[in-house]
Order: C-alpha cells, then sequence, then structure tokens
C-alpha cells in the first residue's frame, strides 16, 4: 500500500494549514486550521472537507494559532472520532482561542445574518459554536518535546521546538509502509519556524537526516535587519512618540497570543526607562488577557520574563473584559494605545476601534504583523483611501504604520540556515504556507543552498502526492478553488473598492443630471446583465 500527502491548506496561501496524510494503517492529519484573507478563500471554512473526516483517526498540531488549529471542532462535529496530539503549551492556548473563536463566528454570523434578513437573503450557521469548541478540548492530549510517542498503528511521532509561539513545533513523524525496501518513512513538517532570538523562547532546532520536509515560506523572499532587542525597542519607542504627537490614539492591531504580551513587555521597558510616557494600554481582547495568564502559568520555561517586574500588571495597563467597556472606549479620542485583535483586521474588537478612529487624522494605525491578501490590514498598508467595516463606508486619515521587527516567523536567511540543517532530505522537499512570490523566490534560493532544485516542489491547494517511490506521483483530483483565487484578493475586494471608485465619481460630478447620465451609461453597458429594481 502506499502514503499518501495532501496539502488541503497553506498551499501558495499562508492560512489554513492542513495535510492529510493516508497510510496502510489508516490516515491523520498534521493542523486543521482556519483559512483567512479573501472572501473567498475564507469560504472554504464552510464547506466540507476534501477528505472523510470520519476516517481520519487523530491530528497531529504544530501549534496554537487558529490558521493551524481554528477547524479542530468542526472536524470532531462532522465525525472525527480519534485524540488531537499537542504541546502542553498548545493545549492550554487552545482551552481558551478554541471557545474563543466558536464565540467570534456566531457573533460574526448573527450580525450576517440581520443583514441577510434585509436583503431576503437566506441565513448561513456558524461554522461551530462555543459550545462545540468547549466540547472538543476533551480530545486534546499533551505531549512533550522530544519523546517520541505512538499515535496509531504504524506511526510515531515527536515534538521539537520551533521557537514561534508558546507550545510550537516541528513535528517529526515515522510511518510504517509495510514494504520490505524501504519500512519506514520520515517526515518533519516545520509548522511556523520563529526568528532567531525571539522573545521568550530559544532559537529553533529539529532534526536531520529526512526522507521528506514540509516547510513553511511566509517570509521566503525577504530580509529583515538583525535587530537587538534594545534596537527593537528603540523602533517601538520612535512609533509610539510620534503617535502620541499627534494627538490621537495608537491602535495596534496584535495577534491576541504572543505578539500582545511581547508587545507588553516591551512598552513596560521603555516606560520604566523613561522613554514613552505611562499613556494608559487597552488590552481589548478576552482572547488575549486569557493568553497572558497562561503566559504567567508557563512563566518558568520562558526567556526574557525576568528583565521587568510584572510586565503584565503595570498601573497603566488596562485589561478590557467586557462590550460596554469596549464600547466606552470609543469615547476615548487621544492619548491611549489601544491594543485590540484580530491582527489582520479580519474580526474581533479592533474593527470597531478602526470604525471610530481611521476617519481621524491625529490618529495612528501601527501594523506589526503580517497581513494576509485581502484583509482589512493588508488594505489599509496598500493606502486605500477608504474601506467598509461592517458595511459602513470609513474614510482613511489616519497615520497607517508598520514595524516589521516583531514578526514570529524566521525570514528567507533564516529559513535557508534552518533548512540547510536539516539536509540531506532524500526524496523531496515541499514548500508551503506562504504567497507563490514567497515560496518561488525560496526555493531558487534553497538550491543555492544544497538542496536539489528538481525536488523541490510547490504544492497547489489540493494536490494530493504520493509518497515513498523515486520521485514523488501527482494525483489528479478535485480541487475547491481554481489557482488564481487562492493567493490573492478575490472579486468581493474588487467588487468594494468598485463600488467606493464609483460613489466618488458621482459626487465629484458637477450636477445631478451628469451624475444620472454617467448612472444610464453603466445601465446600458450591463445591459440584460442588470436586474432592474424599483426605486426606494
Amino acid at each position: 500500500m502506499t502514503v499518501t500527502i495532501q496539502f488541503c491548506g497553506a498551499a501558495r496561501t499562508v492560512t489554513g494549514s492542513c495535510y492529510h496524510l493516508t497510510h496502510p494503517g489508516g490516515s491523520f492529519l498534521v493542523d486543521c486550521g482556519l483559512f483567512q484573507g479573501s472572501k473567498t478563500l475564507r469560504e472554504l471554512n464552510y464547506g466540507a472537507f476534501p477528505f472523510a473526516a470520519d476516517k481520519v483517526d487523530f491530528v497531529l498540531l504544530t501549534h496554537a494559532h487558529i490558521d493551524h488549529s481554528g477547524l479542530v471542532p468542526k472536524l470532531i462535529k462532522v465525525g472525527m472520532p480519534g485524540p488531537v496530539f499537542a504541546t502542553a503549551g498548545t493545549r492550554d492556548l487552545l482551552a481558551f482561542m478554541l471557545p474563543d473563536s466558536g464565540h467570534i463566528q456566531e457573533s460574526e454570523v448573527e450580525r450576517l445574518n440581520l443583514r441577510n434578513a434585509q436583503r431576503d437573503r437566506p441565513p448561513v450557521t456558524p461554522i461551530y459554536t462555543r459550545v462545540e469548541a468547549e466540547e472538543s478540548l476533551a480530545r486534546l492530549r499533551a505531549v512533550e518535546y522530544g519523546a517520541w510517542i505512538s499515535c496509531g498503528p504504524g506511526v510515531r511521532a515527536r515534538w521539537w521546538n520551533a521557537g514561534h509561539i508558546l507550545g510550537a513545533a516541528s513535528i517529526e513523524i515515522e510511518i510504517a509502509t509495510g514494504d520490505e525496501k524501504k519500512p519506514t518513512l520520515r517526515l518533519l513538517f516545520s509548522g511556523d519556524i520563529g526568528p532567531e532570538h525571539k522573545l521568550f523562547h530559544p532559537d529553533p532546532e529539529a532534526p536531520t537526516g529526512l526522507d521528506y520536509l514540509i516547510v513553511e515560506s511566509t517570509y521566503g523572499d525577504r530580509d529583515r535587519p538583525d535587530i537587538t532587542p534594545a534596537a527593537r525597542r528603540r523602533q517601538l519607542k520612535d512609533e509610539v512618540q510620534t503617535a502620541l504627537k499627534r494627538g490621537g490614539n495608537l491602535l495596534i492591531p496584535a495577534f491576541a497570543v504572543e505578539r500582545t504580551q511581547e508587545l507588553l513587555l516591551d512598552l513596560q521597558h521603555l516606560v520604566l526607562a523613561g522613554e514613552i510616557p505611562a499613556a494608559p494600554v487597552y488590552v481589548d481582547s478576552p482572547l488575549a488577557i486569557r493568553a497572558t495568564q497562561v503566559f504567567l502559568n508557563h512563566a518558568p520555561s520562558l526567556e526574557d520574563t525576568d528583565k521587568v517586574p510584572h510586565p503584565f500588571a503595570a498601573p497603566n495597563l488596562r485589561y478590557v473584559e467586557t462590550v460596554e467597556q469596549s464600547k466606552a472606549l470609543g469615547r476615548v479620542v487621544s492619548g491611549a494605545i489601544i491594543v485590540a485583535a484580530s491582527g489582520m483586521c479580519d474580526a474581533g474588537r479592533i474593527r470597531h476601534h478602526l470604525k471610530q478612529n481611521l476617519w481621524r487624522p491625529e490618529a495612528t494605525v501601527l501594523f506589526v504583523g503580517y497581513q494576509a491578501p485581502g484583509t482589512l490590514g493588508r488594505l489599509l498598508l496598500e493606502n486605500t483611501s477608504q474601506v467598509r467595516i461592517h458595511g459602513e463606508e470609513i474614510s482613511v486619515r489616519a497615520a497607517i504604520r508598520r514595524l516589521d521587527v516583531y514578526s514570529g516567523h524566521a525570514d528567507r536567511s533564516e529559513l535557508l540556515a534552518w533548512v540547510r540543517k536539516r539536509l540531506p532530505v532524500s526524496q523531496a522537499t515541499f514548500l508551503t504556507h506562504g504567497e507563490e512570490s514567497a515560496m518561488a523566490a525560496l526555493r531558487d534560493d534553497l538550491a543555492g543552498a544544497g538542496c536539489d532544485l528538481a525536488r523541490t516542489f510547490l504544492p497547489e491547494l489540493d494536490d494530493c502526492v504520493v509518497l515513498g517511490e523515486n520521485r514523488p506521483r501527482w494525483l489528479k483530483g478535485p480541487r475547491r478553488l481554481p489557482s488564481e483565487a487562492v493567493g490573492g484578493p478575490d472579486w468581493h475586494n474588487s467588487y468594494a473598492a468598485l463600488v467606493l471608485d464609483l460613489q466618488h465619481t458621482l459626487r465629484d460630478l458637477g450636477d445631478d443630471s451628469s451624475r444620472q447620465s454617467m448612472i444610464e451609461k453603466l445601465r446600458q453597458v450591463l445591459g440584460h446583465k442588470l436586474k432592474s429594481r424599483p426605486p426606494t
């Protein structure tokens, strides 16, 4: 019998990490994450899995980020019978992250269904609810770094520190093939690899002598300057000082897990050194608040937590728990630092704060993490002049800034160094978890680092490959999306931009007659494809 791997997510895109492996003893997943980014990509979260969930024996998780773990409750809901293996840090984070994800989905669907009812469209149901997410937690099984475990018939695995977030790991897997000539295959899934000298964590580590390497490529096409912790804090200081001098609020969209805690630590460094004022810092994310407690529980295993006394309990730090408290922040128009999720501005409380502040020229929005194509965060970084949030048009007058020194991912040089240490890879290397340009650039650079270019592949979404043969054999099968719809902005983004452009154009015309004339011309161009509706 054969061993196959299907790339069910994070293939020529950065989110939705999910790999389905079949082998003589059954089948299993590595990661089962939510898609983020364009609406077309996010709609995959609501569709059927490209495999039979009830035939999946178990799941191995690299880490807790929702784009790697967020579909686990749905997988269990539709019939996956087995356990979910993860490190203790990942397990403890998921105890809050998965229920929070369910709550967000319920809230977003409730808002969407209100609009659907107003537009005479059918209602939709959440991917899963908070209760279903809470029930899924019973399936989690904690593992230790470096210890082999038997996951099921013919499969064993061990987890290696990946230096990305609390509990993050690369997963080494041995699979029995039933082939006398090649009785086992050794695979390594990198997960998300952290940069060198990252706050809280030691540098990544992993084994060598592999048959197959599946490696992320998020920043495979760019290098960040080498930077010391002191230099990183100086850059943050400059951004904070400039933002507060503008006279408005400083909004920082930040991932609730790790990025928020890193920022809090560095902000308190700067306050204690007298380099920034002790401005009120609002952490407006219940998930971030609970994740911070998990960090405190794991403090003995984390680095850098002894540099600042009580960094998560400073006098100027305010934790915002309730919706009412969050709404009250809308009355704060200046002098505050508001750290809120989600990091890509696609959901959560940050969207409400953006509605309150984007139109204010004295406000500042500071991005400190990756923004996927098609997300609101990416649109803001691309200098759009107007955006739609919760169906409302918001002009962008605030300063939009970016600070790329808090990335949780290894850059190009660090990825190359990490892969070089894994060599030799006897069969094939698969590049995943990256935009196509980043993957292609990393593939070319790997050729110069000792990888066989002819055995380095860039799989597309839903590609299925037979392993264990002299050369990977690609199987044809259905795709949930065409290739061009996976990696970038979609028609929903184009439609929103077109509507805003049309409104601006009509507004700029001199009189109502000219506006009516343009509308009639548009109707003529669209012709029979335009459904005529009575005026309202």
